[in-house]
């Protein structure tokens, strides 16, 4: 098991290299990990896994029932979500089918619920209906006065984001990729049947490449000379209610789509927060992940409409993602074959449901351009820390903590998390970094009082480990 984070990268040549180490670089690394033959490298410009678009999003496991039909995005979407759902079972990332709602607050809104229930049956989902006032409060008794309508999709559900990016990695480290953190990529060159990486640390050398680079694929693109698209920083930015206001709502609350993306919904998350937002801020500044008062005011704006009772609950955090927006709506995955490298640029919000998916996507491309797989062999099952509020946590489990204490001494008591879970984070495969890389791996730090009472604490762990 190979995890790099400091000194010279190693010398040798990689069949293949997946630059981007977001949920869908991890799952293209994960699968071909199935490949044992196979010598992969996953490169990474940050110190963690999961560390861009993919910590910031609203954790939504769609169905697709809204995507273009007969789009890539469409498919793999469709295809992705009941395989992250079956992963998320065997793994033990927290997953709850909530259910979503589109409500609709005109007569236009409400004339376009039909046809967006048609588009769902185009995308092979056909459990959509129509449901009117009377239904749609006794769903929701907190929404807001002058909810015309609503379309009901049962199969919308929340997941565990940090979870799901960190189990693809997991596996793929375990079964012999090589996880280059720290290393990004400034130059490409391609010549005499490689590709070599310029990264601070070194060169990476790869038969193959493979562009998962997120907000950044459209540069690398144009390493290897391509124009194909440009990326559009897309802001989101969003609001972190506290646990107590939970129960102000069942499902996700969505608007009715719009050009710019899904609009501002309320959602549960799976740990027991609610969350408001996003907004959709077309910028050109790729690190613009800060939030602002405009932006939190838009939200609360919104938040009073779809859900006024939200806005007398208490604020847990704030913050902000930013999404890979393209020129055209849908994903940009593209072969090249005569450089043996593949493009998978333009992954927007979908990109969580979508990755497994993508992975076996784009592993079908590289061998339509060259590469021989070799056998494919099934990958041993990670059982991941669940990290939802509605599955029993550690220090609630008698047994375990009989059999190791550390399980029943609470460190962050706003999120419950134990010094054993702690431990346990700090010693996996892929540990942390950072106090924010333990933050997602076991929730210390997340809750109503962000690290004020647990943090010395948290960081005495961390840095006693010697992360």
């Amino acid at each position: 098991m190979t995890v790099m984070v400091n000194g010279p990268l190693p010398s040798g040549s990689y069949d293949v290299a997946v630059v981007g180490a977001g949920v869908v670089g991890c799952a293209i690394a994960r699968e071909l990990a199935r490949h044992p033959r196979l010598r992969v490298a996953l490169v990474e410009a940050q110190d963690d896994v999961g560390q861009g678009t993919s910590k910031a999003n609203t954790a939504i496991l769609h169905t697709g029932f809204d995507a273009a039909p007969g789009s890539l995005e469409a498919r793999l979407v469709r295809e992705g979500s009941r395989q992250l759902a079956s992963y998320a079972a065997e793994s033990g990332i927290a997953v709850e089918p909530v259910g979503a709602l589109l409500v609709a607050w005109d007569e236009e809104q409400l004339a376009a619920l039909p046809h967006l229930a048609e588009k769902a049956v185009r995308n092979e989902y056909a459990d959509t209906r129509v449901i009117g006032p009377p239904e749609l409060h006794e769903r929701e008794p907190h929404l807001g006065p002058g909810a015309l309508g609503a379309l009901h999709v049962p199969g919308e559900s929340i997941i565990c984001p940090w979870t799901t990016t960190l189990a693809y990695a997991t596996q793929a480290v375990r079964h012999g990729v090589d996880l280059h953190l720290n290393s990004p990529v400034s130059e490409v060159s391609w010549g005499e049947g490689a590709h070599i990486l310029t990264t601070p640390r070194g060169t990476v050398r790869t038969r193959h490449l493979v562009n998962a680079a997120g907000l950044h694929a459209d540069t690398l693109d144009r390493h290897l000379g391509h124009d194909d698209f440009t990326v559009h920083p897309r802001r989101g930015q969003l609001i972190v209610f506290d646990k107590l206001a939970r129960d102000l709502v069942h499902h996700i609350l969505l608007p009715v789509p719009t050009a710019l993306g899904k609009g501002v919904l309320v959602t549960p998350t799976v740990y027991g927060n609610l969350l408001l937002g996003p907004t959709a801020e077309d910028l050109h500044d790729k690190r613009a992940t800060g939030s602002t008062a405009e932006g939190l005011a838009l939200l609360r704006e919104k938040g009073a409409r779809i859900l006024p009772a939200l806005l007398d609950e208490e604020i847990t955090a704030v913050y902000a993602g930013l999404r890979a927006a393209t020129e055209r709506d849908d994903y940009r995955i593209t072969a090249h074959p005569e450089q043996a490298y593949i493009t998978v640029g333009g992954i927007r919000s979908t990109g969580l449901t979508a990755s497994m998916a993508i992975a076996a996507y784009v592993t079908e491309l590289l061998a339509d351009t060259g590469l021989d797989l070799g056998p494919a062999e099934d990958l041993e099952p990670v059982r991941m820390p669940n990290l939802g509020e509605a599955h029993p946590r550690p220090h609630q489990n008698a047994r375990l903590v009989a059999t190791d204490p550390e399980y029943g001494t609470l460190v962050c008591h706003c999120e419950r998390v134990s010094r054993g879970e702690i431990r346990d984070a700090l010693a996996s495969t892929v540990p942390p970094r950072n106090l924010d890389g333990l933050r997602r791996r076991t929730r210390a730090r997340a809750g109503r009082c962000q690290g004020f009472y647990c943090g010395a604490a948290v960081r005495a762990l961390f840095e006693g480990s010697g992360a």
